[in-house]
């Protein structure tokens, strides 16, 4: 519906051409608007319930005082992996879980792990790479997703969220124990829990707006030429060369895969191109921007070099191992 409604107002209404880049960038920037401002508020109102029921403190308690052997961070890679969400539509919910009390450590291993795994990445990847390669791919996004959740969650790097998301959790562990404490029944609780969202979409617009901007100019936007030409020789440094090139482009996996295919038939190494992709859907400036809201430089820079480290040694072991 979201996608219809943009194909009216720029193809239809405005009358750009869906075939020029201008008319395609507008359409990305109006279809990614409104689904990210939509997932935010649901989400949030969804995370709301959650600890209008289920309090911060006791979640946090609970995660941090019974052993799961790791667990979480699996279940936090698996769920990423069933969303089908790019890096920017998987920011609604990063904001919900932390809003929630989830461990940072755990969050970063959904937000890790989403944009890099989905079924239609798996499927593109089945149709043209086959089965080996798709199911590497596969492990490599989930394993990925769970070692940089473990990595980052060691760091503590709670300290380093934004004020706005620390307030966020303060205000809604306030509301709660004062909601305990006098017996509000859900359907009082519901327009608070609805203002509260209101006011999270409020406080991300301008960020959200400014990083789809970015990711509208930059979608789908990949010098073929160029990386065939400086990333086909065998060298060791090619597999960092690609992820940090990749890193300012956007786009999601079924949008990349196409270009990768061209990448391998030109002599680009597979693990190179992988990774390539793995940069390009995982690690965007689009996604810095908008992670901004909820985290500080520091925590974004840590972040993207943590994943930006382990797309490097990935790319690496699939040229071995391919």
């Amino acid at each position: 519906m979201i996608q219809q409604f943009a194909d009216w107002l720029i193809y239809s209404l405005i009358g750009l051409d869906s075939a020029s880049r201008l008319g395609s960038a507008l359409n990305f920037f109006v279809y990614d608007s409104i689904k990210i401002l939509l997932l935010l508020f649901l989400i949030s109102a969804v995370m709301g319930v959650i600890n209008a029921y289920l309090p911060i403190d006791r979640l946090r308690n609970y995660l941090q005082t019974h052993k799961m052997f790791g667990l979480q961070y699996l279940l936090a890679a698996l769920f990423g992996a069933i969303t089908p969400f790019c890096s920017c539509s998987s920011i609604p919910l990063f904001i919900g879980f932390v809003k929630g009390g989830i461990p940072l450590g755990v969050t970063f291993s959904f937000l890790i792990t989403s944009p890099l795994v989905n079924e239609v990445a798996v499927a593109m990847f089945l149709g043209t790479f086959g089965l080996k390669v798709t199911l590497i791919y596969v492990a490599s996004g989930i394993l990925l997703g769970i070692i940089g959740g473990v990595v980052l969650g060691r760091f503590r790097l709670e300290r380093w969220l934004s004020p706005w998301v620390l307030e966020l959790q303060q205000q809604s562990m306030a509301e709660t124990e004062k909601w305990e404490a006098e017996k509000v029944s859900f359907w009082k609780r519901l327009p608070g829990i609805i203002k509260d969202s209101w006011g999270i979409v409020k406080g991300v617009l301008i960020y959200v707006f400014i990083g789809i901007g970015i990711g509208a100019a930059m979608h789908g936007y990949v010098p073929e030429g160029f990386f065939q030409e400086h990333l086909s020789g065998g060298h060791w440094w090619e597999v960092p060369l690609a992820v940090i090139l990749a890193v300012p482009m956007y786009s999601n996996a079924a949008g990349i895969i196409p270009v990768i295919e061209v990448f391998v038939q030109k002599g680009v190494a597979l693990g190179t191109s992988i990774a390539f992709m793995m940069a390009v859907v995982g690690l965007s400036i689009p996604e810095a921007t908008m992670l901004k809201k909820a985290m500080t430089w520091k925590l974004i820079g840590v972040f993207f070099g943590t994943v930006t480290l382990f797309i490097i040694l990935s790319g690496w072991l699939f040229n071995l191992i391919l």
